[in-house]
Parts: C-alpha cells; sequence; structure tokens
C-alpha cells in the first residue's frame, strides 16, 4: 500500500499509522516510506485528527494545533492525514508528503484518498481481528497445555465418560494404575474395559440415573486387580463432568486414588499390634500352664518307672505321658510365638542355601507324601542380612503347608529371584487352595482349616511376626482348587542398611 500510494501520487514520504493500545498516542507507525518509522506520535495525536476531519475527511498539517516539540515533525514530514474510520472507529491514518516538486496535491488525489481510506480501513479491521484471534488462541493453547500438563503430572488416577458410559479421555496414572492403554480405553464401554468387579461396583454407586449424576458420590477400599492380575485397592470418586460453555452435564469423571500401599501398611499395623496383643497373652498363659504341667509329666515318668510293662494301669499311664508331651509341644509353639523378635542376630545370608537346607531336612517327609519339588532359583541373588534359622522356620512352615494342603500328592514350586536390592522368594503349591473368606485370617494366631490335633495354628503366624522382623514382606495368593502361592520380600545387605538409617 505504501509504495502503491507513492507510485499513484508521485509522494516522496507516505506512513500508516496504526491503532496501539500500547502507546500513550493511541498509534504507532507500522510502515513508512521516506522516514524513519521509530517517529515519535504526539500524544494528541488521535483527538487533533478527529476533530480536524469531521468536515473534509482530511487533515492538512497547517490546520493542526500543535505543541511546539511535535510541530516540525508532522509539518515538515508529512502534509496530509487521511483518517481510515469503519464503524464509527479511527483503526488507521494514512500520512503523506507533499509531491516531489513541493506541489500540493490535486483535488482528484484526494479524492482518491477518500476512497482509499475506507477500504484501508476494512483490511486493517480484519487484520486486528485476525492477529486478535491468533493471540486469543495462542493463549488458549497456552492454558490447554497447563491444564494438561496438571492433569497429567497427578498422581489419582482421572477416567472422563460421558452420558453413554464410553470412555472420553483418561491421563497416564490411570494407564499406569489399571494396565489399560489410553488408546485402548478411549471409545470403550466401562463394563467392557475393566475388571468385572470394579464396573458393578460403578453401576451400584451409580444406580438408576446411570453416568449423568447430580452430586458426587464415593467408594471407598474397592478391592479389585489391574489387567496383569496385580491387587489393587482404590478410593473412587465419581463427579458430574460439566461443560464450561454450557449448563448441560456432559458425562461423569471418576477419580481413582490408589491406596494400595497405605492399606497394606495399617494392615501390617494392625496384624503386629494383633500379633503383640496375642503374644503377651500366650506367654503368660504358656508359663502358667508349664509348671502344674512339668509336675504332670515328671510324676507319669516315675510311675513308669515303677511299674511293670504288664501291668494294666501302664498303658494308662503311657498315654497320660503322651497327651503331657503333646501339651509341652503346644506350650513350647506359645513361647517361640511370644518371643518373635528378642535377641535375634541378623548376619549375611544365601538365600538359596537356606532353601536348599530346609530342603535337606524335608526331603523324607515330602517323598512320602508324593510331594514334586520344583527349584527355579536365581543364581546371582544379593545377600541377605538376616537370621537363617528363623528363615529356615518361615520356609518349613510354608512348605509342609503345601504339603498339607496336597493330600494326594503335587508339585512344590520354589523360586527365587532379585529385583533391585530386594530378594523375592515365593513358594507355590497345586493343592486345595484357600478359601476367599479364610484369607484375611490366615496369619491369626491359632487359626487352622486342618483337622484335629493335625496343627496349632501358629505357623503363619509366627512366619509373618519373623517376616516382619526381617523388614519383609510377606503376601499370599489363592483360591480353591487353583492352589496357593506364597511370596515373600526380603530387604538384600543395602536395602536393610538403608531402611535401618532411615529408622534411626
Amino acid at each position: 500500500l505504501v509504495s502503491r500510494l507513492q507510485q499513484v501520487l508521485s509522494v516522496e514520504r507516505v506512513a500508516i499509522f496504526i491503532e496501539d493500545g500500547r502507546s500513550a498516542s493511541g498509534y504507532r507507525v507500522a510502515r513508512a516510506a521516506g522516514l524513519s518509522s521509530e517517529v515519535l506520535v504526539p500524544p494528541d495525536f488521535r483527538e487533533m485528527i478527529r476533530t480536524r476531519s469531521a468536515g473534509t475527511g482530511i487533515v492538512r498539517a497547517d490546520d493542526l494545533e500543535l505543541a511546539p516539540e511535535s510541530s516540525g515533525f508532522v509539518r515538515r514530514a508529512l502534509h496530509y492525514y487521511v483518517p481510515c474510520v469503519v464503524r464509527g472507529r479511527m483503526v488507521a491514518v494514512i500520512g503523506l508528503g507533499r509531491s516531489a516538486d513541493g506541489a500540493l496535491l490535486s483535488s482528484e488525489d484526494l479524492e482518491i484518498l477518500r476512497t482509499v481510506s475506507g477500504y484501508v480501513a476494512v483490511a486493517i479491521e480484519n487484520s486486528l481481528l485476525y492477529q486478535e484471534q491468533r493471540e486469543r488462541a495462542a493463549e488458549l493453547e497456552v492454558l490447554k497445555e497447563f491444564n494438561e500438563s496438571i492433569v497429567e503430572s497427578i498422581n489419582v488416577g482421572l477416567l472422563a465418560v460421558d452420558a453413554e458410559g464410553r470412555v472420553t479421555r483418561c491421563n497416564s496414572a490411570l494407564e499406569e494404575m489399571l494396565d489399560v492403554r489410553r488408546d485402548e480405553a478411549t471409545g470403550q464401554r466401562v463394563e467392557d474395559l475393566f475388571k468385572e468387579d470394579f464396573s458393578e461396583t460403578l453401576q451400584q454407586v451409580l444406580g438408576t440415573e446411570g453416568w449423568r449424576l447430580d452430586d458426587v458420590r464415593h467408594v471407598y477400599k474397592l478391592h479389585t486387580a489391574a489387567r496383569s492380575g496385580r491387587s489393587l485397592v482404590l478410593n473412587v470418586a465419581l463427579a458430574p463432568l460439566r461443560r464450561i460453555d454450557e449448563r448441560a452435564q456432559a458425562g461423569t469423571l471418576v477419580v481413582l486414588e490408589d491406596t494400595t500401599a497405605r492399606t497394606r501398611l495399617e494392615e501390617q499395623l494392625q496384624q503386629r499390634e494383633k500379633l503383640s496383643s496375642i503374644g503377651l497373652l500366650a506367654a503368660g498363659v504358656a508359663h502358667e500352664i508349664n509348671t502344674p504341667l512339668t509336675g504332670v509329666s515328671s510324676y507319669t515318668q516315675m510311675l513308669l518307672g515303677m511299674m511293670p510293662e504288664n501291668d494294666p494301669k501302664h498303658a494308662l499311664l503311657e498315654k497320660i505321658r503322651r497327651q503331657s508331651d503333646r501339651a509341652a509341644g503346644m506350650i513350647s509353639n506359645l513361647l517361640n510365638f511370644s518371643r518373635t523378635g528378642a535377641g535375634t542376630e541378623f548376619v549375611p545370608v544365601n538365600i538359596n542355601r537356606v532353601l536348599e537346607d530346609t530342603l535337606q531336612l524335608l526331603e523324607p517327609q515330602l517323598r512320602q507324601s508324593r510331594i514334586e519339588i520344583v527349584r527355579e532359583f536365581e543364581d546371582e541373588l544379593p545377600t541377605a542380612f538376616a537370621n537363617a534359622g528363623k528363615l529356615q522356620q518361615v520356609f518349613t512352615n510354608l512348605i509342609l503347608n503345601a504339603r498339607d494342603a496336597s493330600p494326594d500328592g503335587g508339585q512344590v514350586t520354589l523360586r527365587t529371584k532379585a529385583e533391585e536390592d530386594q530378594i523375592k522368594v515365593e513358594v507355590a503349591d497345586t493343592g486345595i487352595g484357600i478359601a476367599p473368606e479364610n484369607v484375611a485370617r490366615i496369619y491369626d494366631p491359632f487359626f487352622t482349616t486342618k483337622g484335629v490335633g493335625r496343627g496349632t495354628g501358629l505357623g503363619l503366624a509366627v512366619s509373618y511376626g519373623i517376616v516382619q522382623e526381617h523388614a519383609g514382606h510377606i503376601a499370599v495368593e489363592s483360591a480353591p482348587g487353583r492352589g496357593t502361592t506364597f511370596r515373600l520380600t526380603l530387604p538384600g545387605t543395602g536395602e536393610r542398611a538403608r531402611l535401618q538409617a532411615a529408622s534411626d
């Protein structure tokens, strides 16, 4: 435009002043020819142009009442000012100097300027609107990226579900939590995507309203599993999801908080408190019973020594002796249970070696029960800082329990593997499994599903205490008819040192 005006009107100087809210004068030089684009625009530029152009539409510099500091530039550099007005708004001003020979512009030239100014006004307004839209789009993009960063950074799973129950969006925390890919989840119905128990619980909470909620609803400690089978305990919140520009509901937002680790710690704390209380009770009972039982056993031994074997009373005394020995064994178990953690010495231990030593002791019993042992030991295990005798007690309890769960024989698999500086030990059998209602009670003292006289119910309770004493963790996975797997996690020497330092 500037160059065309120069050519058509034969002027040396042309400038386009564009509206600019950041400038003191309200305008800035957008394009110029024959003079610098960095010239200062007078502060009262808007008013003087608007006022003087009201009649003719064109302002001559000689007609302007200017302050001394600005008159030089305006009068010497430019002689004509043509406002570009659209819908009552002066969006720009075209400034022109005299012709090359110093003559004024003709009336035809001025008429051309008036006509051109209208088109320029529309073009500039469109340009300003376009620029404004671009800036707004850029702001929205920044806001969108900011919101995306928040959604992807929080450590809770987010699931957006439309009114028809189809997933429209999820974040990376949910992908990791439930082992579900985002592209796989999007567009799927919730009941087709997640575990049946998870979907059924959500449907119960939603009720007859479906995915069109009017209020926030919660589910606490929902037990479910990820796609990989990993057990999860979740706190779930369901809230109405509304569009910003509409009051209509867009669906439901499902917020999932993974409380598995926290729930596990709470359960471990409760179990420790329970074991501690029962241990104190067991110690007191054992000591109280042990004294009279010792007397019964001693006098029985004396009477057996004084009585010939062919005496009818000898058989009765022998029964008393056997039952006394059995009671003494139970008291010994009670005392062992109550003393867990007392005076334990820890040294570097090879877990594979402890398992091999345990199997050597149990081999005759396992062979007699038609139990096949499968070893899957990792060679390069980190050394554990542990008490070998107590760990052998744990492994003995688990292997014998596996044997008892396989009355018709079967297979017991022992696995070891290293994960960073932790040692994983698995004892898996192909036996009858554990009923779901009993899984939560297996570590309770005196709880047993074995017949009378076949178990005291202290084996797993003692094992649990020993594993906790080693700063480890024990978990079980079982189902009726599908066998049972116990998983132990023990810290290596490096991890043990780190935990000890943290506790100190």
